[in-house]
């Protein structure tokens, strides 16, 4: 599967707290509308697209009716994923 990911930063200003777009790539120059994710947020998501991408659908079937998860170190351990796994998957983002 391959996607382009565009991106841009947000970033405040120190003065008035107001928000700024920096997009080099001028990705969004037509947009009306943006949403914010904080990277640690964006990580869990491109993290849950591999795990997604990587296992059968009748491992999910089991997870998704598990009541015990509440947390997404929880939800890889009930997909099998391991420490090492994860530090993988790091790496590959």
């Amino acid at each position: 599967m391959v996607f382009e990911l565009k991106y841009g930063i947000i970033q405040r200003d120190s003065l008035d707290e107001s928000f700024q777009l920096l997009d080099s790539n001028n990705y969004f120059a037509n947009d009306d509308l943006l949403i914010a994710i904080d990277s640690d947020t964006l990580v869990t998501i491109e993290l849950l697209l591999k795990t997604i991408l990587s296992n059968d659908f009748k491992k999910w079937n089991e997870v998704l009716n598990s009541e015990d998860i509440d947390s997404i170190s929880k939800l890889f351990i009930k997909l099998g994923y391991e420490k090492e796994d994860l530090v993988r998957l790091i790496n590959d983002i």
